[in-house]
C-alpha cells in the first residue's frame, strides 16, 4: 500500500486562480469572467497579468453566463466564476439553454462548493450542484481533490473543447498528488490498489479515502482507493474492473447522497455488475453553519466514516456469498 504525506496544505481554488494564469499563458483565447467575487476565486494574478482579458461583471450572475456564450461565438474560451451555489442554481435556465443545448465552450468555475463553505451557512453552501450540472447533456464535471490537482484541471479543461464544470473548495488541505501532473479528463487516478473494497471518491474526500485505507490496513482489510475526479464522463471501465476484483463499493463525496457520484456508480453497476455499496455523503439535507471541520464530522463525511462505510459493506459482502 502507498503511503501518501503531505509537507503543504493550500486551498483548491488557489489552484483555480493558479492554473488559469496558466492557461492564459498558454492561449491568448483564454479569457476570464467574475461575479463580484475576485479575490474569494483568486483571479487577481490572471486579472494583473490580462487586464483587457477580464469582464468584472458584478453581481448579474446569469448575464455572466450569457456574456461568456456569446463570447465563444468569436472563439474565446471563457472562464466564468463566482461561488459553486451561484454558477449553478442561480442561472441553471441560462446555463441550459445559452451553454450547454447551445454547446458553447464555456468553463463554468465554481468556488466554495459543498459543507465546507462553512459558516456562510446553508443559503451559501451547494449540496446538489453536481446532480445539476451532470444532467445536463454535453457538460462536462470535474471535482478534483488538491491544489496541484485543480491547478492541472484548469489546465486542462481549457484545451479541452465543450462546456465545462469545474467545482473546487474554500479550505485549505493536503496537497498529495504531483505537481507536475498531467490531468486526463475522464480518467480516473488509481491511488492505491486493493482486493477487499473498492473506494471511489472524490473531491476533498480523496484525502479522508486515504486515511480511511491506512486505519482499515491495520485492521487487515485491503482497501482500493481511485480518486474519480471526472464524474461525467465517468470512467465506467476502471470502475468496473475494480469491482470486479473486489465485489464491493463505497462511494465518498462532498456532496448530497442524491444525485452524486455514488448515484453515477449505481446506475453503471446495476446495469453491468450488481455488488453491495454504500454511500458517504450528506444525507438529503441542507447545510448548516460552523467550521468545515466541524460540518465534516457532524455531517459524516470523514476518514471515520468512511471506515465504518467500508466495515458495513464488507459484511454485506460476506452474507450476499
Amino acid at each position: 500500500m502507498k503511503k501518501y504525506t503531505y509537507t503543504d496544505k493550500k486551498d483548491t481554488r488557489s489552484g483555480f486562480g493558479d492554473g488559469l494564469l496558466e492557461a492564459g499563458k498558454r492561449n491568448p483565447e483564454v479569457v476570464a469572467l467574475c461575479a463580484d467575487l475576485v479575490g474569494s476565486l483568486k483571479m487577481q494574478d490572471f486579472i494583473k497579468a490580462f487586464p483587457e482579458r477580464f469582464i468584472q461583471v458584478g453581481i448579474a450572475e446569469a448575464n455572466m453566463m450569457g456574456i461568456a456564450a456569446g463570447l465563444t461565438i468569436g472563439g474565446k474560451i471563457p472562464f466564468t466564476g463566482t461561488f459553486a451555489n451561484f454558477s449553478t442554481g442561480r442561472v441553471y435556465d441560462q446555463i441550459r439553454q445559452s451553454i450547454a443545448y447551445s454547446d458553447k465552450n464555456v468553463k463554468i468555475c465554481a468556488s466554495h462548493a459543498g459543507l465546507t463553505l462553512g459558516e456562510d451557512g446553508a443559503t451559501h453552501q451547494i449540496l446538489e450542484d453536481i446532480g445539476l450540472m451532470k444532467m445536463l447533456p454535453g457538460m462536462t464535471v470535474i471535482n478534483p481533490c488538491d491544489y496541484n490537482q485543480t491547478k492541472a484541471a484548469t489546465i486542462a479543461i481549457a484545451e479541452f473543447e465543450g462546456p465545462v464544470y469545474l467545482r473546487f473548495g474554500r479550505p485549505v488541505v493536503p496537497i498529495f498528488t504531483d505537481a507536475d501532473q498531467k490531468f486526463e479528463i475522464g480518467k480516473a487516478w488509481m491511488v492505491n490498489e486493493g482486493a477487499d473494497v473498492s473506494i471511489f471518491a472524490t473531491g476533498h474526500l480523496v484525502w479522508e479515502a486515504i486515511q480511511a485505507g491506512e486505519k482499515l490496513a491495520e485492521e487487515g482489510i485491503d482497501a482500493e482507493i481511485i480518486n474519480i475526479h471526472t464524474i461525467k464522463p465517468l470512467d465506467a471501465e476502471a470502475v468496473l474492473k475494480s469491482v470486479a476484483k473486489t465485489g464491493c463499493v463505497v462511494t465518498a463525496e462532498e456532496h448530497n447522497r442524491l444525485g452524486g457520484l455514488g448515484d453515477s456508480i449505481a446506475q453503471l453497476l446495476v446495469t453491468n455488475n450488481p455488488v453491495p455499496q454504500e454511500y458517504v455523503a450528506v444525507n438529503d439535507t441542507f447545510g448548516e453553519s460552523g467550521t468545515p471541520a466541524q460540518l465534516m464530522t457532524k455531517y459524516g463525511l470523514d476518514a471515520a466514516n468512511i471506515v465504518a462505510a467500508v466495515k458495513k459493506v464488507i459484511n454485506r459482502k460476506k452474507q450476499k456469498a
